[in-house]
């Protein structure tokens, strides 16, 4: 596994960890801006970005999780502040839950860590079989439509490149795939009882402070889904931008980063 790790070693951390299609390329407003008072660390989940892409593995939530517990315990980190987005909101969440007393705030972004019946038609177009892994990983489809549909504001071409790099052949999409194939519907998929013990275990991290920025015109994380944070976590702050997209560091970095500074000083 691939990380990033800025700033001050003994400085409290923060870990930030992305989803799909992305990599630890797309936190990198949040890591110009907070490394100079924290330890900023984004890793790249396996099959993403830096990391290794293995072909035979099975890529699977749990496995995820394993990970990051694995990168937090290795690394010694303690009082950090877990960010995260799209994928990285189940997986950071799973990780909290083992290392509670590790894990001092969340910042949440477009995520979830919860069952939910809502898929949009283009995702579960991707997990068709045949057809998917067609387009997924023969024609880089969902990467690619994600570089146009989940921000409102024009990406500049070497930012939609920089979101693009590491998904350059079959092989090395394979996560992008695997992650989709990954979502878990109902009861059966090798996922679901993961993802629901997540969820059932939030009441051990519900009284930590938390941070919801969210974009309000993400057509996949919709509104909804930050309604379902916030009955979740009792301490969360919102704020809901209008106007931005899925790619909330895409679209409004600036305040992100402006809302996180301010809420960490607090808390």
């Amino acid at each position: 596994m691939h990380y990033i790790d800025e700033g001050p070693k003994e400085a409290s951390p923060i870990l930030c960890l992305h989803g799909n299609p992305t990599w630890s390329f797309y936190w990198r407003a949040v890591i110009r801006a907070f490394a100079g008072r924290y330890r900023v660390i984004a890793p790249d989940h396996i099959g993403c970005g830096f990391s290794d892409k293995p072909q035979d593995f099975a890529y699977r939530l749990a496995q995820h999780v394993t990970n990051i517990e694995t990168l937090i315990t290795s690394l010694d980190l303690h009082d950090i502040t877990l960010v995260m987005h799209d994928w990285g909101g189940a997986i950071a969440m799973g990780a909290a839950e083992r290392l509670a007393d590790r894990v001092r705030r969340f910042v949440i972004t477009n995520t979830a860590a919860f069952l939910s019946p809502l898929m949009p038609k283009a995702i579960a177009s991707a997990r068709i079989p045949i057809f998917g892994a067609l387009m997924v990983r023969g024609l880089n489809a969902f990467a690619r439509a994600a570089a146009r549909t989940a921000h409102q504001k024009p990406l500049p071409e070497a930012v939609r490149k920089g979101l693009l790099w590491p998904y350059d052949s079959w092989a090395n999409r394979i996560a992008t795939l695997r992650f989709v194939q990954d979502i878990p519907m109902k009861p059966g998929h090798p996922s679901y009882d993961t993802l629901k013990a997540i969820d059932e275990q939030f009441g051990a991290l519900a009284d930590k402070p938390a941070l919801v920025v969210w974009g309000e015109e993400d057509w996949c994380f919709t509104p909804q889904f930050r309604k379902e944070w916030e009955k979740r976590l009792h301490n969360a702050e919102i704020h809901a931008l209008q106007g931005v997209g899925h790619y909330v560091c895409e679209d409004a970095p600036d305040a992100l980063i402006a809302a996180m500074g301010e809420w960490m000083e607090r808390t």
